[in-house]
């Protein structure tokens, strides 16, 4: 199995991304029925959307407190984010949701913000990780 070293950068968006997997799921499933009065999106299309949140949040920190992993895993986090993102243009766009301008905004919203993390992922693994190693060498020396 080929292994990846973790740089700095897609082990911080990990992070982040997990935590707010974390959030976004316990707000989604906790209040989806309010959610959905507001945004005038599906209750339970909010309820399982973020009962969904919580293994990609696990999974996502898993990852990120890895020195190293194997490769699949790490591309399949950049490959998850943007595949949400795109459903959720594509939840719009095909019409399956009718949310009032508060749901269109909270939808493209978390897309955006989910298509950000998953850009900063693949950048993050795209980066050489002796960029990663003089970094730190260089702060140790400073």
């Amino acid at each position: 199995m080929q292994t990846i070293h973790i740089s700095k950068l897609f082990r911080a968006t990990l992070l982040v991304d997990a935590a707010t997997c974390a959030v976004m799921g316990l707000l989604m499933t906790l209040i989806s029925t309010r959610l959905s009065d507001l945004l005038e999106l599906p209750a339970p299309l909010l309820f399982y959307a973020g009962l969904s949140l919580f293994p990609f949040s696990g999974f996502f920190l898993y990852v990120g407190t890895r020195v190293k992993t194997a490769t699949f895993l790490a591309w399949a986090t950049v490959f998850g984010n943007a595949l949400w993102a795109l459903g959720s243009i594509l939840i719009l766009l095909e019409g399956w949701v009718t949310p009032n301008i508060f749901g269109l905004c909270f939808v493209l919203f978390q897309a955006a913000v989910v298509a950000v993390l998953a850009g900063l992922e693949f950048i993050g693994l795209r980066r050489p990780e002796a960029e990663d190693d003089a970094a730190f060498q260089h702060s140790q020396l400073g």
